[in-house]
């Protein structure tokens, strides 16, 4: 156990958790209580839920690359207080309308709009802010905490959700939720600016968004995660928009039965953010590629669930699978990247992993009102398998590895310069960069040149 928290020994970490975590509990219940009052005010129309995911994530498009650039510029600590007011102020409105009575389908619309230019700039900001909240070596058990902290959020924001629904009716959840989210505001005040582990800012450096991309694209050990979690992220992951749909139109079922859909999918998460945080290391590429393949197959299952209980049973596996891949991907592309590119590469992650959710989601929700939901649960699973399968074949012809076939059993082998690249990263900590210190400075070691043989594509 005292592996599994070893981060919140860190007073400014704990500070970050605490806060992140009455935050997203908060966000859960009104995402919730936001599902149900969209199907409410739109005669149960998957199209409208996928309409407000799209307006949520739009900004996530459009802005979380300047984002980036902001973050490699800037105090992360103060953008993340300035984030976070912003969405407190855009929940309290949202929170008004509902509670008055007079909210209408286009007021959701217009304040998922506005949530979601508030999420743009936090996101990616704060993915790259917890790189300074804990020493290197720590970095990998304070990302896999954080994964767990948000699905524990989603675990009891839902289920919280499902209970206040039924007692207080939509408008209570809102107000609840709307106290709750105001919390980062004050942990990112109360921290210490001093205990932060802050890499040196180049004068003069420009911090252009080009720069981040073109260092992407010479590098097959995050171009490559970061390709795979484009359509992942943009297909698979649009369970707020199927699984509401699904407990409402196909199960017949009531506010807090939708909320524990939601909920045994957030089991299953934080089971797969907890197996992560005694990771030490960057996680290998096959061990990402791996969960990719076992997400499509059980989200492809969940498609073609005959009842309410054996869909519950089978999110589970589901959740695991699906933070297990996302936090591993996290891992490899943040734990790769030098840190004065942190910021625009992170930007670039959350950008194809959220930021193609209204492609995504509008699609999700055009398919399942013309051709069912189970349907639109079941060919995101089929593409997600897919994509994984590309990235495995993309990987086996990069690196010179091969499959060899034995029975039933699949053996992988690998090259020579593939071995050499695993050991590098398994000696290096910062993703396989030879660590050099800055005399005079509080922060991590900076790498200079990538010490692990790259392939090129």
């Amino acid at each position: 156990m005292s592996a599994i928290f070893r981060s919140l020994q860190v007073p400014n970490y704990r500070l970050f958790a605490g806060g992140q975590l009455v935050k997203l509990i908060g966000v859960w219940m009104m995402f919730t209580a936001q599902d149900w009052l969209v199907l409410e005010l739109s005669d149960n129309s998957p199209s409208a839920l996928g309409m407000v995911t799209a307006l949520q994530f739009v900004p996530v498009m459009l802005l979380t690359l300047v984002s980036g650039r902001l973050a490699d510029r800037y105090d992360k600590r103060k953008l993340l207080v300035a984030a976070n007011a912003a969405f407190a102020f855009f929940a309290v409105a949202f929170a008004v309308l509902v509670t008055t009575g007079v909210v209408e389908l286009w007021h959701v619309y217009v304040f998922a709009l506005l949530l979601g230019i508030a999420n743009a700039v936090e996101t990616p900001v704060r993915q790259s802010f917890v790189s300074e909240l804990v020493e290197l070596r720590l970095l990998p058990n304070a990302l896999a905490l954080s994964a767990a902290t948000f699905n524990m959020a989603r675990i009891s924001g839902p289920a919280l959700a499902g209970v206040l629904l039924a007692v207080l009716s939509t408008p209570g959840v809102f107000l609840i939720s709307t106290v709750l989210a105001i919390a980062p505001v004050f942990t990112y005040i109360r921290m210490r600016p001093a205990d932060l582990y802050r890499s040196p800012r180049k004068e003069g450096a420009p911090a252009r968004v080009i720069d981040g991309l073109r260092y992407v694209g010479k590098r097959h050990d995050l171009l490559l995660p970061i390709g795979m979690m484009a359509v992942i992220g943009m297909i698979g992951f649009n369970f707020p928009v199927t699984l509401a749909a699904l407990a409402k139109i196909d199960f017949n079922a009531g506010p807090s039965t939708f909320g524990l859909l939601t909920t045994c999918l957030a089991i299953g998460s934080l089971g797969g953010a907890l197996a992560g945080t005694r990771r030490r290391a960057r996680p290998g590429v096959y061990r990402v590629i791996g969960a990719a393949l076992l997400f499509g197959v059980f989200e492809f299952f969940v498609g073609f669930s005959p009842n309410f209980v054996t869909a519950a049973l089978l999110l589970i596996p589901t959740g695991f699978f699906s933070i297990y891949l996302a936090q591993g991907a996290n891992h490899r592309v943040q734990m790769g990247v030098d840190p004065e590119y942190r910021g625009r590469v992170m930007a670039l992650y959350v950008l194809v992993f959220l930021g193609t959710t209204p492609i995504g989601a509008t699609l999700s929700g055009w398919w399942g009102e013309r051709f069912g939901v189970p349907s639109s649960i079941w060919a995101a699973g089929l593409v997600s398998f897919v994509a994984a399968a590309g990235a495995l074949v993309w990987q086996l012809r990069a690196s010179g590895d091969r499959l060899e076939f034995q029975g039933r059993r699949v053996r992988l082998v690998q090259s020579e310069s593939s071995l050499e690249a695993s050991a590098s990263e398994g000696l290096h900590d910062g993703g396989g960069a030879e660590a050099r210190p800055h005399e005079g400075v509080r922060g991590h070691a900076e790498p200079s040149t990538p010490a692990i043989p790259v392939a090129r594509v």
